[in-house]
């Protein structure tokens, strides 16, 4: 099977009124959990790949996983490069073959961001890349008590003529969330989610959705939310699945038996978001 891009999965999403698990993965254990946990429910997935995690395993290993993955695979699944931001290094990986991309410019100011995200996405769609990419800022949790006003948030009006001068595929938006453990409960503004659907014809993307109650992750998606990310509530649990089990068996020094329990809570995770994203039994 070959690097397919995002867009038909998106879109039939938008069409049915489901949302796209995207889990970022890390490693061959972390990859291999989210697989299982969505070919147990027949879900199609998004495989989300920080640059942080190019960093830690290099784009050679990120692919030989991806292909190693596609091979075996029995859903349709997208390898998507997740929150990069220059602009040659994603040229370079769409080169290499990736076909969905997340350009990240939203730390600029608007006609910056537009420039930005034209040039990658001019380049990407003359390879059958899809471009996601940001308007507003989704802030680390321990920013969100800063947030004032319409600081951080996505502003409607701008959001019309971003997606119409940068061509994007998807578009991430700021209605409160943040990456990261929240300390407190966010308040999501759905009103404000409901006036950019209204006025945008595109798949929408919610970040930081790690820790918000499955009631607003529901009301997210009603209102037409196609795309959830999830990282921090994978972490989290394959952490302590480990340190549980070692904690139990300190003498214990092969990872082949401890790892085991990581990646189990990772799957159970898994399968939990793809019920509430309403992505089951879509293969």
């Amino acid at each position: 099977m070959e690097f397919i891009n995002s867009k038909k999965l998106l879109l039939d999403a938008k069409k049915n009124g489901y949302a796209i698990p995207a889990f970022n993965f890390y490693n061959m254990e972390t990859l291999q959990s989210i697989i299982k946990g969505c070919e147990f429910l027949k879900s199609p997935v998004i495989l989300a790949i920080s640059p942080s995690t190019i960093e830690y395993c290099g784009k050679d290993y990120i692919l030989g996983l991806a292909n190693s993955a596609m091979k075996k695979s029995t859903i349709p699944m997208v390898f998507h490069l997740d929150h990069h931001e220059g602009i040659d290094d994603l040229k370079e990986s769409i080169d290499l073959g990736f076909k969905s991309i997340m350009i990240d410019g939203s730390k600029l100011n608007l006609e910056k961001n537009i420039a930005v995200v034209k040039e990658i996405t001019d380049y990407a769609h003359l390879k059958g890349v899809t471009v996601e990419a940001e308007l507003g800022r989704v802030v680390m949790t321990n920013d969100l008590e800063k947030l004032e006003g319409e600081e951080f948030f996505t502003n409607v009006k701008e959001s019309i003529k971003f997606v119409s001068e940068t061509n994007i595929d998807s578009l991430a938006i700021s209605i409160g969330t943040a990456h990261g453990l929240y300390i407190k409960e966010p308040k999501l503004n759905f009103q404000r989610l409901k006036e950019i659907k209204s006025n945008v014809d595109l798949p929408l993307v919610l970040h930081g959705a790690s820790g918000i109650n499955e009631k607003d992750i529901r009301k997210s998606i009603s209102l037409g939310i196609n795309k959830i990310n999830i990282a921090t509530e994978l972490k989290v649990p394959f952490t302590n699945a480990i340190k549980n089990y070692l904690f139990k068996n300190p003498n214990c020094i092969d990872l082949r038996k401890y790892v085991p329990y990581g990646k189990e809570a990772i799957c159970n995770v898994v399968k939990e978001k793809i019920i509430l994203c309403n992505s089951y039994n879509r293969i």
